[in-house]
């Protein structure tokens, strides 16, 4: 009898090493195929690193000068390319359409803050401008 305990013996180890190949290599194959690189934040929108910082009119062209400043990105130095509304409240009409003026902002390092200036229309005597960021692109330079 000791010779027919030792077959079903190496039959039950054989039959649990598949069973346990069968289960563990799927898995095995899954944590080796997705490693790599840890995932990657999604990058932030560029209107997050632009703000105005002044709205005034110039006394002598009687246009809208908006005051804009960048910080610059951790990934990278690069260019911002700021749109730039001016309206007369701070609630958009949703009727009208406001002016609207570009401002490229180059070189902006990371960590770094520059500046730049929207000109827009002539302005109103006697009303108040409002300035505010409609949108901003960051382009990285290399």
């Amino acid at each position: 009898m000791a010779v027919s305990t030792l077959k079903w013996q190496g039959w039950l180890v054989g039959l649990v090493t598949v069973a346990g190949l069968l289960v563990f290599a799927p898995l095995g194959l899954y944590v080796w195929a997705s490693g790599g690189d840890p995932p990657q934040a999604p990058p932030r929108a560029a209107v997050e690193d632009v703000r105005v910082t002044g709205c005034r009119i110039d006394p002598a062209s009687r246009r809208v000068v908006a005051a804009v400043e960048a910080t610059g990105r951790a990934e990278g130095p690069g260019t911002y390319v700021v749109t730039v509304e001016f309206r007369d409240r701070a609630e958009p009409d949703p009727q009208g359409r406001a002016a609207q003026a570009l401002v490229k902002i180059p070189g902006v390092a990371p960590g770094a803050t520059e500046y730049g200036e929207a000109v827009g229309p002539v302005w109103p005597v006697a009303t108040v401008p409002w300035c505010g960021v409609a949108g901003a692109e960051f382009a990285r330079t290399t």
